[in-house]
């Protein structure tokens, strides 16, 4: 049974996002929360929101390419931001849209916190993938 992506109607439309998503068999992966740090540990783009959606999308491409899988097989997401404002929604947004597939995006949840771990995180995601159904 392959990935179902749906969007009832008596639930209210939705922007790069889905509200139910149903996938059967297959291998189910879980990421970690994934922030803007290198290779080395190092935060990248210390106050700035764009460069630290960036590397942490670059990141949760890499955690989902060592599974076996794409952001085509993600089946849901949880974002964290810290301190979230109305303005910060197109760019998370906009850089999420060169990441997941906008005709069949994840469920997905956003969620502004006062803090993560590192004071110089701002954004904090993970996610669910779905591969081999």
């Amino acid at each position: 049974m392959p990935t179902e992506f749906l969007n009832p109607p008596a639930l209210c439309p939705t922007f790069g996002w889905t509200h139910v998503v149903a996938a059967a068999g297959g291998k189910t992966i879980y990421i970690s929360g994934q922030v803007s740090v290198n290779e080395r540990g190092e935060v990248v783009g210390k106050g700035d929101l764009r460069t630290q959606v960036e590397q942490t999308f670059e990141n949760l491409k890499h955690a989902l390419a060592a599974a076996g899988a794409t952001f085509r097989d993600v089946v849901k997401s949880n974002l964290y931001v810290v301190g979230l404002k109305p303005e910060h929604i197109p760019i998370i947004r906009e850089v999420r849209g060169r990441y997941f597939n906008m005709q069949q995006p994840p469920a997905s949840t956003l969620v502004g916190v006062p803090a993560l771990v590192h004071p110089d995180w701002l954004i904090e995601v993970e996610l669910i993938a779905v591969v081999g159904q």
